[in-house]
């Protein structure tokens, strides 16, 4: 999910739920709880915890079962279950899906990998801290100015963050140091920035929201100069992550909860799941099933029929595809006017 600015006093009464900014600005506790949680390893089990954590991104497999993939796959199927959705978005959703195959596809024949991984990232970061920028703007009511200015500097030091966790194994001693500090000289700007800018902001519950993702920023970046790179990766992907399904289970209780209209909710109306659920439990089984078996079924495949096996084309082809659909159209299917919108309404 990535929001535009959103209307905090937008309500129907004939809907069920509310995407509640509190509880939004409660998913943030996880900052503070993991600072915590580093300070308690580091100075009384003398970083055992840190020891234990993952520390390449190679060991992240089960951290991708739990976050990241399971709501890229929650958002494409909210797409692909209703036809008009499709019907509204197909130009585009057909053009993205070209410009990926042209310029991740036959573009990586041509294009160093390491330039696809840092553009990718970029996106990455960009669509995570956008969605939580663009959250908190309705409640900060901060000038374009000022809004742009925290924005920029949160992706610009969320994006060093980001390499620096990722790409460590693949930097020299001085490149990684250079990274770590351009990350924190971009959160002290950050933090500056912030200082300033919340004297413009009216009110007490905007000024908690936007030191709420300075602090999202700065406690990933503290995190990681201490090496607790699952800690670094977790406060963001936690916070975005149950943000967008809140946004998506608000989405299905509203539209399908008095009487489901499209064949995945009808479906599981007939077997007594409730619509809450659907998405959500939907979401991590097939992430588990595409992690786990996916690869090894396309080989077999493949194998059989043409002697031939295909690297990673699910864990990475599918998902990485799934992924960048998701980066593209949640840029737009929640604004103000889409279709899905009309389902979304706010309460504090």
């Amino acid at each position: 999910m990535s929001a535009p600015s959103l209307d905090l006093t937008q309500q129907n009464s004939q809907y069920q739920l509310a995407v509640s900014f509190r509880f939004l600005l409660s998913l943030y506790a996880i900052v503070p709880l993991c600072v915590l949680i580093q300070l308690i390893d580091q100075y009384g089990f003398a970083s055992q915890l840190r020891d234990m954590l993952p520390s390449s991104p190679s060991h992240f497999v089960l951290f991708q079962l739990l976050f990241g993939t399971p709501h890229i796959i929650a958002s494409n199927l909210l797409l692909i279950s209703h036809p008009e959705y499709l019907h509204t978005y197909k130009a585009k959703l057909l053009g993205m899906t070209v410009f990926i195959i042209a310029f991740f596809g036959i573009g990586s024949l041509f294009i160093p990998y390491t330039v696809l991984y840092i553009i990718t990232a970029c996106w990455t970061v960009y669509h995570v801290l956008k969605q939580q920028h663009g959250i908190a703007k309705s409640v900060c009511q901060l000038s374009g100015k000022a809004f742009y200015l925290q924005l920029w500097l949160s992706i610009s030091a969320g994006i060093f963050i980001y390499l620096g966790v990722f790409m460590k194994n693949s930097l020299s001693p001085e490149q990684a140091q250079w990274v770590l500090w351009t990350a924190a000289g971009l959160s002290l700007a950050l933090l500056l920035s912030t200082a300033i800018v919340q004297h413009t902001v009216p009110s007490r519950f905007g000024k908690w929201f936007l030191w709420a993702n300075t602090l999202l920023i700065l406690g990933s970046f503290y995190v990681y100069a201490q090496q607790y790179y699952f800690l670094a990766i977790l406060m963001p992907r936690l916070v975005h992550d149950i943000s967008a399904y809140s946004f998506y289970v608000t989405h299905d209780v509203n539209r399908h909860a008095k009487g489901a209209d499209t064949g995945l909710y009808r479906l599981a109306q007939s077997w007594g799941v409730p619509v809450a659920v659907v998405l959500p439990v939907l979401s991590f089984v097939l992430t588990y099933l595409l992690q786990a078996y996916g690869d090894d079924l396309v080989n077999l495949i493949t194998q059989t029929l043409f002697a031939t096996q295909i690297y990673k084309a699910v864990t990475l082809g599918l998902i990485g595809y799934l992924a960048l659909m998701h980066y593209y159209t949640e840029a737009f299917v929640w604004a103000k006017g889409s279709p899905l919108r009309r389902y979304i309404y706010f309460a504090k």
